[in-house]
C-alpha cells in the first residue's frame, strides 16, 4: 500500500510538472515508515535497521532540526508501547530544534505542566486539556495520546481500553502487550483474580 500511494504521488507530481522531492526525502520516509511498521509489530532488528537508513539520509542534509523529526518519529512509537527512554538522540539535538518539536517532545514525555498546545500537532492539542484520547482519529497518533497521557498521570480506563482496542485492531504486538500488561495491572490492584487471568491469556495468545 505505502509504495502504491509514493508510485501514485510521483506520477501526480510528473503531470503537474512540478519537481520531484529529492532522493534523501524520499529514501528518509520510506526507512523511517518501515521502521516504525515494524517498531509496533516487534520486530527489533528490522526496526533498528531501517532507522539508522532514515537517520543517515536525513543527516546528508546537515540540518538538525530535520534529523530532530526523524527522532521523536522513533520516540513517538516507543512511547505509544509506553517505551519510556526521554529520547536521547532526540535530546542531543534539542538545543537547535523548532518551538513545536521542543513542545512535542515535552507532550510525549508527559512534561505538560505550562505547555503550549498551539505549538502541538492539531490531533493532540484537546489531549492537552481532558487527557482523552478517543476523539484522535489516527490509530498510531491514537496510541501515542495514550502513551503520553500515561506518562503525565491522565490516562483513564476508557483511554487503556481505547489503546488496547487500537494496538489489536491494527495487529501491532509490541502496544498491546505493553496495555494488557498496564490493564493487568490494574486488575490486579482491584483484586478482580478472574479478569486478571482472562488477561493473562490473551497476553499469552498475542505472545505467540
Amino acid at each position: 500500500m505505502r509504495i502504491l500511494s509514493l508510485v501514485a504521488l510521483l506520477a501526480l507530481s510528473a503531470c503537474a510538472s512540478k519537481p520531484l522531492p529529492p532522493d534523501w526525502q524520499l529514501d528518509a520516509k520510506g526507512a523511517l515508515d518501515g521502521s516504525v511498521e515494524d517498531y509496533l509489530k516487534g520486530r527489533s532488528a528490522a526496526a533498528a535497521a531501517e532507522f539508522r537508513s532514515a537517520r543517515s539520509a536525513t543527516t546528508s542534509t546537515g540540518r538538525a532540526d530535520y534529523v530532530a523529526q526523524v527522532e521523536l518519529v522513533r520516540c513517538a512509537a516507543q512511547v505509544a508501547s509506553l517505551d519510556f527512554d526521554d529520547c536521547p538522540g532526540y535530546a542531543a539535538l534539542a538545543p537547535d530544534a523548532t518551538p513545536e518539536q521542543r513542545a512535542y517532545a515535552d507532550y510525549l514525555y508527559g512534561r505538560w505542566q505550562g505547555l503550549n498546545a498551539t505549538l502541538l500537532p492539531e490531533q493532540h492539542r484537546p489531549v492537552l486539556a481532558t487527557g482523552q484520547v478517543a476523539a484522535v482519529a489516527d490509530p498510531l497518533a491514537r496510541l501515542v495520546a495514550a502513551g503520553a497521557a500515561f506518562k503525565a498521570g491522565r490516562i483513564t480506563p476508557d483511554g487503556i481500553t481505547q489503546a488496547i482496542d487500537t494496538a489489536s485492531s491494527q495487529g501491532w504486538r509490541r502496544p498491546l502487550l505493553a496495555w494488557l500488561g498496564v490493564q493487568a495491572q490494574r486488575a490486579e490492584a482491584a483484586g478482580d483474580a478472574q479478569e486478571v487471568q482472562r488477561i493473562r491469556r490473551r497476553i499469552a495468545l498475542a505472545s505467540g
